[in-house]
């Protein structure tokens, strides 16, 4: 009789829901009586002992979880420490006079962190170089990408205008982001327009459209921004108001056409270092000539400084210009970075189906498995000579960068590091991955992927990391 109750017992288990079934993940669970779609899996990495599990093989987009993935290709392509360099080549060198002959090339190296900064010291060392007079043009050339074609909405949209930085166009000539800075000062006097200026050049590079009003002090600031394109040419619209005590504030907009806020920055700062360029300034999709030679280079940071500014502020430009670089031949897109990524995945065991189209995640389409992204971490976790520079990547709740994930009992914030990936729309996306470590010392890997569907348009992070928090902690406590 008590073994028919106990096989009784066992086909009716079989039949139980999602959340019935999700062994560890008993509160997160609860978000399928909601009507989301999860996928979850924790597991021990040296005994690849499951902790638990809600439908590990599922489907479902990762949002900007995509990163992980992105990470991990580049660094098993260059290593930590390569560095991508961007050059200033001729096809003469400057006569005695310092005047070169010719044009002047930038060629684009896709360094994705390239800033003003950067610019200004390649500028310094054509200075060193004896150039004091270009003759031809200043050529920006994209010719390993760029314009990339958009994909995604926001990036679309961005092409006319934006009210924000992480929808920013992708070119391998791209400066600061792909984003345009102006900073906001109040002016002398209450009732006067503020004072605006461009945050990387005492010239005019932008063109600014200035309606913000000075209030007196302590009236407060509220400032609007939208960089829209006007007759071919970026313009950065701002309207609001500033405090006369308040301090300056940046703001950063995508622009329309990364290579041409190269090539008007660019040319700005070789005024400055009283370079004249007689020819004008234009930007290529031409590879440069064979016989150019370079003149002035610049190395950027080390690929294990760049993940970290990929990883921890979630920056889309440089996740997919990283993806763009993983590509082999000219005129990259990002459907071919997405490949790249994919051809980097199929060689992680058992990791399973995964569809990438992008390396930050913005793309909606991007699919894997809880299953397949601990795999990944997994495959990470065994490779000494990178694993150190990606799980530096990943944030702990307890001090990472990104307040929204400061939750949990201290067991949840000291003992886990992740990841995180959001979007809201077709559907609300709420996803995690990463590491975390038990009471006794042992390593293991998660992943919990959240999506929701027409019928649950919202979701907020708290619903997702609070009880995912909780049951994690019973994990990490009890081994």
């Amino acid at each position: 009789m008590c073994r028919r109750l106990s096989k009784l017992l066992l086909f009716l288990a079989c039949l139980l829901p999602v959340t019935a079934q999700a062994s560890g993940f008993t509160q997160l669970g609860r978000l399928a009586d909601k009507g989301f779609l999860i996928s979850a899996e924790a597991r021990l990495i040296d005994e690849g002992t499951v902790l638990g599990a809600i439908e590990a093989d599922r489907q479902l987009s990762p949002a900007s979880v995509t990163k992980s993935y992105l990470a991990a290709a580049a660094l098993d392509r260059w290593g930590p420490q390569h560095r991508f360099t961007t050059r200033l080549l001729a096809e003469s060198r400057p006569d005695g006079d310092g005047v070169l002959s010719g044009d002047l090339i930038l060629d684009g190296g896709g360094d994705p962190a390239l800033t003003t900064e950067d610019l200004w010291r390649l500028v310094q060392r054509l200075h060193q170089a004896g150039v004091r007079e270009v003759e031809g043009r200043l050529l920006v050339s994209q010719w390993r990408f760029g314009p990339v074609e958009c994909i995604t909405t926001d990036r679309c949209q961005a092409r006319d205008r934006t009210a924000n930085a992480y929808s920013a166009l992708l070119s391998s000539a791209g400066v600061n982001y792909g984003s345009w800075c102006v900073s906001v000062a109040p002016g002398a006097a209450s009732g006067q327009p503020a004072r605006v200026t461009g945050c990387d050049s005492q010239a005019a590079i932008l063109e600014i459209d200035n309606r913000v009003e000075t209030r007196p002090d302590n009236s407060g600031t509220e400032l609007r921004a939208e960089r829209i394109t006007r007759n071919g040419h970026d313009v950065m619209v701002l309207s609001g108001q500033i405090s006369t005590n308040a301090r300056p504030r940046d703001i950063y907009r995508g622009s329309s056409d990364p290579a041409d806020q190269m090539a008007r920055t660019l040319l700005a700062m070789l005024d400055q270092a009283g370079i004249a360029v007689r020819g004008g300034v234009e930007t290529t999709l031409a590879e440069p000539p064979a016989g150019a030679r370079s003149l002035a280079e610049v190395e950027g940071k080390p690929l294990q400084e760049l993940l970290l500014r990929v990883m921890n502020y979630s920056n889309n430009f440089m996740a997919d210009i990283l993806a763009l670089n993983l590509v082999e031949t000219p005129r990259a897109d990002l459907r071919l970075g997405g490949a790249a990524i994919e051809a980097f995945v199929a060689g992680i065991p058992d990791h399973g189906p995964v569809t990438l189209l992008s390396g930050s995640g913005l793309t909606t389409e991007n699919r894997t498995s809880a299953r397949g992204a601990n795999a990944l971490l997994e495959s990470m976790f065994h490779r000494p000579s990178l694993f150190p520079s990606f799980v530096a990547t990943l944030q702990s709740p307890g001090n990472g960068v990104m307040r929204f994930i400061r939750r949990g009992s201290p067991t949840f914030q000291h003992h886990v590091m992740l990841k995180t990936g959001t979007l809201n729309q077709p559907v609300a996306v709420r996803a995690v991955s990463g590491y975390f470590r038990t009471r006794s010392g042992r390593w293991g890997v998660f992943t919990a992927l959240v999506n929701g569907t027409g019928s649950t348009p919202y979701l907020s992070w708290s619903e997702v990391l609070d009880p995912l928090s909780v049951d994690l902690e019973r994990m990490i406590d009890n081994h």
